[in-house]
C-alpha cells in the first residue's frame, strides 16, 4: 500500500517510522511520503489559512496549496487513490472501514488543522477521486495528524505480512462485531489472583466457549449498541441464553433457529 499525508507539521507524523508501522515500511508492504503544505504556498509568509466567509471565529485552510498539493499528487502517471480526510463531520471510523481503507491500494490523507478545510478543495477532489471524510468520534482535536496515526494503525495491521501471527486479527475486539474478553499470561498466580481455570485446562472447545461467553458479556455490559446492530442470526441459542440469563433485554428476533 502507498499513503500520502499533507500536513502543515511533518514532524508530527515521525510515530510512523516506529513499531510494526516502521517494520512494515522497511519490509516494503507499506509505503509513506510524509508533504509539508506549505511547499504549495507562494508568498514570503507561507500562508495557508484566512478568516471565514461569513464571519466567526477561527481561521479556514485556503483552497490554493491544498488544491495544488492535490493536483501534484493525483497527476496522471501516479497510481489512482483515495483520499481520506478526517474532521468531525465525517463517517465514524470503525473496523469495517479500517477493513475496506485496507484494501485500498493508495491513500492520501488531508490533515485539516483549525476550522477545517475550504469546502471547495473536497468538492472539487470529489470530482476526480474517491473521497472519504472520516472521524474518529464525537469530539474535536486540533487537528488530522493524530487521527492520521490511529487510522493509520488500525489499517496497516490489516495488510498481509504485517503480523506476525495472522491469527491476532480473528478474535480481537470488533473483528466479528463484539468486545474481545478479558485475556492473561504467566504467571498462574499474581497477587492472589488467578488466571480462570477453564484457560489452563487444555480443553480446548470450552476454552474457545469461555472466550466466546466472555465477549457477549462485555460487549453487552459496555457497548449494547453493538448486541443491538448484530445481523440477525449473528447470536446462537446459547449465546441467547447467556445473555438473557445475565439480564440483557435482546431486540426481539436475535434467537437463531
Amino acid at each position: 500500500m502507498q499513503v500520502d499525508v499533507v500536513t502543515i507539521f511533518p514532524d508530527y507524523l515521525a510515530p510512523l517510522d516506529l513499531s510494526l508501522i516502521g517494520r512494515a515500511r522497511r519490509a516494503g508492504l507499506l509505503s509513506v511520503e510524509v508533504h509539508d503544505l506549505r511547499r504549495w504556498t507562494h508568498d514570503v509568509h507561507r500562508t495557508v489559512d484566512d478568516t471565514p466567509y461569513g464571519g466567526g471565529a477561527g481561521m479556514v485552510m485556503r483552497p490554493e496549496p491544498w488544491g495544488a498539493a492535490l493536483d501534484e499528487l493525483t497527476a496522471a502517471g501516479r497510481p489512482p487513490a483515495r483520499l481520506v480526510v478526517p474532521t468531525p463531520v465525517g463517517e465514524r471510523f470503525d473496523q469495517a472501514m479500517a477493513q475496506r481503507l485496507a484494501a485500498e491500494p493508495r491513500l492520501i490523507f488531508a490533515c485539516g488543522r483549525y476550522e477545517g478545510i475550504d469546502q471547495r478543495v473536497i468538492d472539487e477532489a470529489a470530482a476526480a477521486l474517491p473521497v472519504t471524510e472520516v472521524s474518529l468520534g464525537d469530539f474535536v482535536i486540533f487537528g488530522g495528524e493524530v487521527a492520521v496515526l490511529a487510522i493509520l494503525e488500525a489499517v496497516t495491521r490489516l495488510i498481509p505480512g504485517v503480523l506476525g501471527n495472522a491469527g491476532s486479527l480473528v478474535e480481537e475486539s470488533h473483528s466479528d462485531g463484539l468486545l474481545e474478553g478479558p485475556v492473561y499470561t504467566k504467571p498462574p498466580q499474581w497477587r492472589g489472583r488467578e488466571v480462570p481455570e477453564i484457560l489452563r485446562s487444555g480443553d480446548h472447545g470450552r476454552i474457545a466457549r469461555w472466550r466466546r461467553d466472555q465477549a457477549l458479556l462485555r460487549t453487552a455490559s459496555r457497548r449494547p449498541d453493538l448486541i443491538a446492530g448484530l445481523p440477525a442470526g449473528k447470536l446462537d441459542k446459547k449465546d441467547i441464553a447467556l445473555l438473557v440469563a445475565a439480564g440483557f433485554q435482546l431486540p426481539a428476533g436475535d434467537v437463531a433457529e
